[in-house]
């Protein structure tokens, strides 16, 4: 099953990933960010975020997002 995957963390560069067939979103996360903790990250599936036991489907567009990103200053004065 094919998939389209992309890692903000990692270039942002566009990949289509193929997959084994009931493969979950955390099974993915683990698999492509073994080093790395979900909530850290946003990951969404077609735009929409989904809980770590959404199964995979056909063509779904996964984008993983750091949540804070490395450097970034706030623009939060207080």
């Amino acid at each position: 099953m094919q998939i389209m995957y992309i890692n903000n963390a990692g270039g942002g560069f566009a990949d289509y990933l193929n997959i084994e067939n009931n493969t979950t979103i955390e099974k993915l996360f683990q698999q492509k960010m073994p080093n790395e903790a979900a909530p850290d990250y946003l990951i969404r599936v077609n735009r929409q975020p989904v809980p770590k036991e959404y199964v995979l489907q056909e063509n779904d567009r996964v984008t993983i997002t750091p949540v804070k990103i490395e450097g970034a200053k706030s623009t939060h004065t207080p």
